[in-house]
């Protein structure tokens, strides 16, 4: 949880206001969890010419931050680099 957020507790009741909570078996079933379409999405951080993080994303939602140094990190930095090699020479002229 974020340092921004709180945290509410609540206690669950029934139809009749008590707090019993054992379920019906209508009410019993979980919902499906939702499933965004948006695709996730890779965004380097620089500083001073340096990947400093690379940002997971799915849509505008930030799912995590990976470090570039890490196995992952730098299998994401290979693809980009072999996906976009005009971009590598550019950087470097």
């Amino acid at each position: 949880m974020a340092e921004n957020e709180e945290a509410i507790e609540t206690t669950p009741t029934n139809e009749t206001g008590d707090n019993n909570t054992e379920a019906s078996p209508e009410t019993a079933a979980t919902p499906e969890p939702e499933v965004s379409t948006e695709e996730i999405t890779y965004h380097a951080v620089e500083k001073d010419g340096q990947v400093t993080a690379i940002w997971e994303m799915q849509g505008r939602k930030h799912l995590r931050t990976i470090d570039p140094r890490s196995r992952q990190g730098q299998e994401i930095l290979r693809l980009y680099t072999s996906e976009h090699p005009e971009d590598e020479a550019a950087a470097s002229a």
